[in-house]
C-alpha cells in the first residue's frame, strides 16, 4: 500500500531494460509449494498436477526486470534457490535436467526488516547482500500525508479524462479529513 510496485514499475520504465518484460511476483500470495513453479518453471510431467511444461519468471523476464513482491515472506529453500539464479545467472525447472541462462534485473521488496528476519534465522543474510545493492525506502502514505492532495488531483483528473469530463474538485473539509484519516 506504499507504492512499492510504482518505484519498480518506474524503474524499470526509465532503465536500458524498459523494452523488456516487467514480471511481477507477489511471492507472498503464491503458496510456497509452488513458487519454485512460478519463480522457475516446471516440465511436464514433473508432478501431479504438472500436465504441460510451464515457464517461470526468471525465464519469462529475460533481459528485463523482475519484480520480488514480499520477497520477506519466501521460504529459505526458494530464497537458496533465487540466490543461486542471481550469482549464476541461471535457472532449472522443476524436473528438468538442464539449467537455463537468464539476464534478469530483480527488485525486490517487502514490508519487513530483513536484518531482524536474518537474526531470526527466516532470511538468508546471502540473499540480503545479493538483493541490497540499493535500497529505496518508501514510506507509507502516512508518513507523507502531504502527497495527498496531490494524488487526489491525480486521480480526480483520471477518472474525469476515463469518463470524458471536467475533473471535479473536492472541498477542502473533504481534503483534511482524507489526511486525518
Amino acid at each position: 500500500g506504499v507504492g512499492k510496485e510504482l518505484v519498480a514499475r518506474w524503474i524499470h520504465a526509465k532503465s536500458n531494460r524498459s523494452g523488456k518484460p516487467l514480471i511481477e511476483v507477489n511471492c507472498a500470495a503464491i503458496p510456497q509449494e509452488v513458487i519454485e513453479s512460478e519463480l522457475f518453471g516446471h516440465e511436464k510431467g514433473s508432478f501431479t498436477s504438472a500436465l504441460r511444461q510451464h515457464i517461470g519468471k526468471f525465464e519469462q523476464a529475460n533481459g528485463g526486470t523482475l519484480f520480488l513482491d514480499e520477497v520477506g515472506d519466501m521460504s529459505l529453500s526458494s530464497q537458496a534457490k533465487v540466490l543461486r539464479a542471481l550469482q549464476e545467472g541461471k535457472v532449472q525447472r522443476v524436473g528438468g535436467e538442464k539449467e537455463i541462462n537468464v539476464d534478469v534485473r530483480v527488485i525486490a521488496a517487502t514490508n519487513k526488516d530483513l536484518l531482524k528476519e536474518v537474526e531470526e534465522k527466516n532470511f538468508r543474510l546471502d540473499l540480503y547482500h545479493r538483493l541490497s545493492v540499493i535500497l529505496i525506502h518508501t514510506p507509507s502514505l502516512n508518513n507523507r500525508r502531504e502527497d495527498i492532495p496531490l494524488l487526489v488531483d491525480y486521480f480526480l483528473n483520471e477518472i474525469a479524462k476515463d469518463y470524458g469530463q471536467t475533473a471535479k474538485k473536492i472541498s477542502n473539509d473533504a481534503l483534511k479529513a482524507l489526511q486525518e484519516h
